[in-house]
């Protein structure tokens, strides 16, 4: 063990040592952080990062992960410019917003890049989206990765509706939806460190009712029976958020037919109903989805993804940018792996360096399978 970590530490080291400059502060309350590499070239990627727990320490700007994560970027001469955003949980209005504020404020102080990529990874990866749809003029290219690319109305009603049928399959293993959306109970988010002894009681509880129910169920929501638990744990925490950000429930599954279980009767007999007692306008109509880009934009998703499945994560938005006639500026990647966002360095590298080409050359980058 001792080795390993020492191993990670040089490798950490090593890396801070391609930093030649960081810039940090605060931009109407958001705190940000810009990297420089030793070899900046004028370069610069706004990155935006994923969806937070509420309350979850330490910020994207303080947090050792973020340079491992920016090393694809720094290595190739890109500054790199992250915001926190001004609050956690579910962001995506706020963080176009703080990221587009943190771009003025690096054109302001170091003159206008000779090229700027934007970039993010799921939450991130729909802001990356949104900026281009609605600010799009500031970049060149854009590299979602596993982005909650749909709708987000209906990526959180994804997670509404899980929890409505688990609910009427396997009671009492879950918080109920009329107690996430309670708002008269003072709001607490389920804790980070907490995960793994909630996860574990769900998947004891779920296979003791009735595993090939449990297994039929994972499938039906795109997961393997091992991750089911960790979605009910994230998703909760996302329900919680958005009931509390929205001063409600903004969905409405009382006239939903469900369909694909093994018994679909059955679930809709039994499945949770709660009609809607909030606007979702309130946070999902600023940026929402249109799929109207005009600029070259590579996606690159996983073949698995237990929180944002290829439906969501790729399907609906190439069917939006289809209809929008604008497929000329539309590449999908995808690679092997098995989970959230389980990209490479490597990976990244190989779909940033193919959006790069077909940014200077014009030549569109070709839809695939990345190694």
């Amino acid at each position: 063990m001792k080795k390993i970590l020492f191993l990670l530490f040089i490798a950490h080291f090593a890396m801070a040592q391609n930093i030649a400059k960081i810039d940090s502060g605060s931009i109407n309350q958001a705190k940000y952080r810009i990297l420089f590499p030793q070899n900046w070239k004028g370069k610069l990627v706004m990155y935006a990062h994923g969806y937070e727990f509420m309350g979850t320490r330490p910020f994207q700007s303080q947090n050792p992960e973020f340079l491992t994560r920016m090393q694809p970027f720094l290595e190739r001469g890109f500054a790199v410019a992250a915001s926190d955003y001004q609050y956690q949980g579910f962001a995506l209005p706020q963080g176009v917003d703080d990221t587009e504020a943190l771009r003025q404020y690096f054109v302001s102080k170091y003159g206008q890049p000779d090229s700027t990529f934007m970039v993010g990874h799921s939450m991130g990866g729909g802001i990356t989206l949104a900026t281009i749809e609605n600010l799009g003029k500031n970049y060149n290219g854009a590299l979602p990765l596993c982005p909650l690319s749909s709708r987000p109305y209906l990526q959180c009603r994804k997670e509404f509706d899980m929890y409505a049928t688990f609910n009427g399959l396997f009671p009492n293993v879950v918080a109920s939806l009329s107690e996430i959306f309670d708002l008269s109970k003072p709001y607490q988010a389920q804790a980070p460190n907490r995960m793994m002894a909630k996860v574990m009681g769900i998947k004891k509880a779920i296979i003791a009712k009735d595993s090939a129910l449990a297994v039929a169920f994972a499938k039906r929501f795109d997961l393997k029976l091992d991750d089911l638990p960790f979605s009910l744990f994230f998703n909760e925490n996302v329900l919680r958020d958005v009931a509390q950000k929205a001063q409600g429930n903004p969905f409405d599954n009382t006239n939903t037919l469900y369909s694909g279980f093994p018994d679909n009767l059955l679930v809709n007999q039994k499945a949770e109903r709660l009609p809607a007692t909030a606007n979702p306008d309130v946070i999902f109509s600023k940026y929402d989805r249109s799929g109207n880009i005009n600029v070259p934009t590579v996606l690159m998703h996983t073949v698995y993804d237990q929180l944002i499945p290829a439906t969501y994560g790729v399907v609906n938005f190439e069917n939006m940018v289809h209809q929008q006639h604008k497929d000329q500026y539309f590449t999908v990647k995808y690679t092997n792996g098995q989970g959230h966002c389980n990209f490479t360095p490597k990976q990244t590298g190989k779909a940033f360096d193919e959006l790069r080409t077909w940014v200077k050359t014009g030549s569109k980058a070709k839809a695939g399978f990345v190694e």
